[in-house]
């Protein structure tokens, strides 16, 4: 009698809970990316009417992410201590009251100084969600995939962030197109934090019912007895803090000119057109998202450091001849946006993966929370703010060799990562 031979078993994705780890990353993005998004209408309805509206609007924006590594470090250690699922639930949380907050503050004309200072209170408590999010759902997502699935698992990270900025563009390009300029001024800019507070009552649903990672269940006596953790990942992983601040850098630039200062660029500096602006960048995020995934594919069998090499040498080339392409021409537009946003897939796509393989798993989310978020609030809460500095000074153009130099630093500081394709989580 022959034997039968066991066929293997086909892996099956979770995509429920891929989906309850990444929806809250998705709609914390949909909620900055809305802000930056609509700026000048926040500006003149919760500010001062004078020439400098627009600035302070990002100042605030800018002033907020330093409260991105307290929050990294507050929430990344109560997930290393107390569990993801519950640290994630707590950010959502903080998420979704922060934009419902917005959504009905009262303008500048009716309580005066109150209005940017209520805007700043939300933006505050949505910095410190922010700041433990990524890290928290990153450390999930990684701790939670077989070793040789890391990179699709950690794919849907960005295809429901992309999701939830393309909502935003889409419900923007509507918006300008159906309502007219006063209605957009006096309540249209409010709907979208509103149905950014209604997605999070949705993500808080969908966190309640996953489960916590095997990982966190062993090493939990370990991180409890962990003592200054942030010292420790200095003092223990120094060359892991320093590509991580590495890459991130130029990753934040790269979110922020394409997803958030671009959008008021073109339609201030530029003059092209909103509809057509909000149009473009729409097909540059659906390219977004339909990429995450076979990327993630390829990192889980050729690599993740080819990957991002490639991105950032192509980044350093390309991003200041994409930058003369930002003109009133929707198809210039739409070139702008695919590009960059197609080769940027090659970071996000493996983002949670790289991240979490970087540290083990008693500091992960304080490692990964504290250092991500010093660099993002250094380099994403300056972006918007120096691009409108830039250009009101008629130098435009400087913003984005800025961004070609950081893509040249991030180069040759991925030279220095080691390979993790299928490395099990330390």
């Amino acid at each position: 009698m022959s034997e039968q031979v066991a066929q293997p078993v086909e892996h099956k994705l979770p995509v429920r809970k891929l989906v309850a780890a990444s929806i809250g990353n998705a709609i914390e993005w949909y909620d900055w990316t809305v802000y930056a998004t609509f700026s000048t209408y926040i500006a003149s309805a919760l500010f001062a009417p004078d020439s400098k509206a627009l600035i302070t609007t990002f100042a605030t924006y800018a002033l907020a992410f330093f409260f991105r590594p307290l929050g990294g470090f507050l929430l990344g250690r109560f997930a290393d201590v107390r569990g993801r699922k519950p640290a994630m639930i707590l950010t959502i949380v903080l998420m979704a009251g922060g934009s419902l907050a917005i959504g009905v503050l009262p303008t500048f004309a009716a309580v005066g100084w109150l209005a940017p200072i209520l805007l700043l209170l939300a933006r505050i408590a949505q910095g410190i969600s922010l700041g433990g999010e990524v890290s928290n759902a990153s450390a999930y997502l990684g701790e939670i995939a077989p070793s040789s699935r890391r990179g699709r698992y950690s794919a849907f990270f960005y295809i429901s962030t992309g999701g939830a900025v393309l909502i935003a563009s889409l419900l923007g390009y509507f918006l300008i197109r159906i309502l007219g300029k006063e209605d957009m001024a006096s309540y249209g800019w409010r709907i979208p934090f509103i149905v950014g507070g209604v997605l999070g009552i949705v993500g808080l649903w969908l966190r309640r019912t996953i489960d916590e990672t095997e990982h966190f269940e062993k090493s939990k006596d370990k991180a409890r007895h962990v003592k200054n953790p942030l010292l420790l990942t200095l003092k223990q992983h120094p060359k892991a803090v320093g590509q991580l601040i590495g890459y991130t850098m130029l990753s934040t630039l790269c979110y922020y000119t394409f997803f958030s200062t671009l959008t008021p660029f073109a339609i201030n500096a530029k003059k092209a057109s909103a509809d057509d602006v909000f149009l473009a960048l729409s097909i540059g995020t659906a390219l977004f998202i339909a990429l995450q995934y076979p990327m993630g594919v390829l990192s889980d069998r050729f690599g993740r450091k080819p990957q991002l090499l490639v991105w950032s040498a192509a980044t350093a080339i390309l991003i200041v001849p994409l930058s003369t392409l930002i003109t009133p021409n929707v198809g210039n537009l739409i070139v702008v946006f695919c590009v960059g946003l197609g080769l940027y897939t090659a970071m996000t796509s493996i983002a949670p993966a790289i991240m979490s393989e970087m540290f083990p798993t008693e500091v992960r989310a304080l490692g990964i929370g504290a250092w991500y978020n010093v660099t993002v609030a250094t380099f994403g809460g300056t972006a918007p703010l120096v691009n409108t500095a830039l250009a009101e000074a008629g130098m435009s153009y400087v913003f984005f060799w800025y961004v070609a130099a950081g893509a040249v630093i991030a180069f040759f500081v991925i030279r220095t990562l080691p390979e993790t394709k299928g490395m099990d989580l330390k």
